[in-house]
C-alpha cells in the first residue's frame, strides 16, 4: 500500500526533463515507473526525457502500436510500454513479468488499464496538466526502494 503521494510541478518541458534526470539517479534492474494521465498529459513527452536521461540517443516515440519498445541505455536496457490499445487479457499474453523483474528498467504508459498485471513494488506516476505547458506530476511509491526515492527528492527540495 501506498504511503504517501509526492508532487512535482513542471512549469516547461525543461522542468519535465528535470523529473526524468532526477528518477534515473536512482534506478537499478528491475525498477518499474507507471505512467497515467489524459490524453495530451505529456506522458511520452516525460518517456523522451526520461530516456535520454538514461542515454538512450534513439529516437524515443510512443509504442502505441507495437506496445513495447526495448532501448539499450547507458548502463541498464529500457523497455517503454504502451497498453492503451489492448485489454489486460492481452497484456496478461505479452510476458510482462519478464520485464518488470529482468535486468532493465520498465515505463509503463496508460498502466491503469492493466491493474492486475502491475508489480506490487513500482513507482506510480499520473501526470495533470494545469495549463498549456504546466504539469503536476503525483509520484506515488509503492515499496521500497521507491518510497525512499521520494523521501530522497523531498528531502533534496525536488518534491513537495
Amino acid at each position: 500500500m501506498a504511503q504517501s503521494t509526492f508532487i512535482y510541478n513542471s512549469q516547461q518541458e525543461a522542468d519535465t526533463d528535470r523529473l526524468g534526470k532526477l528518477l534515473t539517479d536512482y534506478l537499478m534492474p528491475g525498477s518499474v515507473i507507471t505512467l497515467d494521465g489524459d490524453l495530451g498529459a505529456g506522458k511520452t513527452r516525460f518517456s523522451q526525457g526520461f530516456a535520454k536521461a538514461m542515454g538512450i540517443t534513439d529516437t524515443v516515440n510512443s509504442p502505441t502500436f507495437t506496445i513495447i519498445k526495448e532501448y539499450e541505455g547507458a548502463s541498464l536496457p529500457f523497455y517503454h510500454m504502451d497498453m492503451y490499445r489492448i485489454s489486460q487479457e492481452e497484456a496478461d499474453e505479452l510476458g510482462l513479468e519478464d520485464y518488470f523483474y529482468g535486468a532493465g528498467v520498465t515505463l509503463i504508459e496508460w498502466s491503469s488499464l492493466i491493474p492486475d498485471l502491475l508489480p506490487q513494488d513500482r513507482l506510480s506516476v499520473t501526470i495533470t496538466q494545469t495549463a498549456e505547458q504546466t504539469r503536476v506530476f503525483h509520484l506515488t511509491p509503492y515499496g521500497e526502494p521507491y518510497e525512499s526515492w521520494c523521501v530522497q527528492m523531498k528531502e533534496n527540495g525536488h518534491l513537495q
